[in-house]
């Protein structure tokens, strides 16, 4: 019995029922891109049996995948009995079936895959040139597709050359942003409003999808990647700071974990949760935090200037949230110490912790051009979470003593 339902998309993505080898969204956050492409992936294996690949550059396991988004939106869409879903597959019963796989770690996996009719590349800002050669080629099925979602970094990146820059032919390329998205959550809209306020420049790159040129003043330069990772036994951790939000700005949880020996030099540091809200009332916080499984379990550092606010989680399910230690000099040391791991290493769901690491700065004088040694008050909530998590790491150095004789 075939199933009547009322399906949404944003106007925008109409493109994506539309005959094309390659179809590209692409622009800020808050535009369901992925919301769009899922739910038009969907209706397209309902209708005709489809053999769909979901990639990525890296994906070490199921939750680096759109398994989930694309099980909700079955739900969603009422197509549960239409469907087969299990950890890490999906079967329609019609013989539809959905792959999911990393490109970088599985170049010959995704050589081999034959008979693939629509593959959807997730997040391809991050995609390499060299992971496009292999994957474009397999995708060879008479009329097979590639639909691309991604947001814009720099102009430079493989991903916006090969599909904005010189777009190839036969492709619908479209620039989907917040406006777009008529189902906008009051959550987006806070975070939108806020970064509109505070850093307008910025707001242009994080909402409106424009690509930012990398600047010598970014703070963490050279420091930070994002990559999909998994913590193992042997890592210290986890740390986990908060840093709190006054009035409209944002109150943020991260977790983290160290890979490595300092003393030896080969230690690197691994985000790997935040949970992160604007405008978020006490009542709140314990729900917010909740949302990284077991945060309640752990040691949370938290910024000492709301001790009311700490004491509030302490009675509301947080028993080891204790305040963070400052000293003069801290926020200097704290950035020592975050530039003196190998490497920084995002997890791809910090996206706010992501945007940060590109936005922390130092101020740049406006006629000069020089890089002053002063840290713009901004884009550091997840920055200084990260610093509280880390405040037993960090080195003070030790002040000589002076004797006055």
């Amino acid at each position: 019995m075939a199933i009547q339902t009322r399906i949404e998309l944003p106007r925008k993505f109409g493109f994506l029922l539309e005959p094309a080898r390659y179809k590209v969204a692409h622009g800020g956050r808050g535009g369901a891109k992925s919301w769009s492409f899922a739910r038009a992936l969907l209706i397209r294996a309902v209708k005709e049996p489809l053999r769909v690949l979901c990639a990525r550059e890296l994906q070490l396991s199921i939750r680096d995948s759109v398994h989930r988004l694309l099980k909700d939106q079955i739900r969603a869409l009422g197509y549960s009995s239409l469907f087969s879903v299990t950890n890490h597959s999906i079967l329609g019963v019609n013989g539809s079936e959905f792959i999911f796989t990393g490109i970088q770690a599985n170049v010959e996996k995704v050589r081999s895959l034959e008979g693939v009719d629509i593959c959807w590349v997730e997040e391809a800002e991050s995609v390499s040139k060299d992971s496009w050669e292999v994957l474009i080629p397999t995708i060879r099925k008479a009329g097979s597709e590639i639909w691309v979602s991604f947001n814009p970094q720099q102009a430079t990146d493989p991903t916006y050359k090969r599909f904005i820059t010189d777009k190839p032919p036969d492709a619908k390329v479209v620039e989907v942003n917040w406006r777009d998205n008529h189902w906008l959550s009051d959550e987006l809209k806070a975070e939108k409003d806020y970064l509109h306020r505070v850093d307008p420049e910025a707001a242009q790159h994080v909402w409106e999808g424009k690509t930012r040129k990398r600047s010598k003043a970014e703070i963490l330069s050279g420091k930070w990647c994002v990559e999909a990772f998994e913590p193992q036994d042997d890592w210290a951790g986890p740390y986990q700071g908060a840093d709190w939000g006054f009035a409209a700005h944002p109150t943020v949880l991260v977790r983290c974990w160290v890979k490595g020996n300092p003393k030896e030099h080969n230690h690197e540091l691994y985000i790997e949760q935040e949970t992160y809200g604007v405008g978020v009332d006490n009542d709140e916080l314990p729900g917010l935090f909740d949302q990284i499984p077991g945060a309640r379990s752990y040691t949370t550092r938290a910024d000492n200037a709301r001790p009311e606010t700490i004491s509030h989680m302490v009675r509301n399910g947080y028993p080891r949230m204790i305040a963070c230690t400052k000293w003069p000099g801290s926020v200097a040391d704290g950035i020592g110490h975050l530039r003196g791991y190998q490497r920084i290493v995002i997890h791809p769901d910090c996206k706010h912790t992501i945007d940060e690491v590109r936005l922390y700065s130092y101020k740049v004088d406006k006629l000069s051009g020089d890089v002053l040694p002063v840290i713009v008050d901004a884009h550091n909530h997840c920055i200084d979470a990260i610093r509280y998590a880390l405040g037993p790491l960090i080195r003070v150095e030790e002040k000589p003593s002076v004797s006055v004789i």
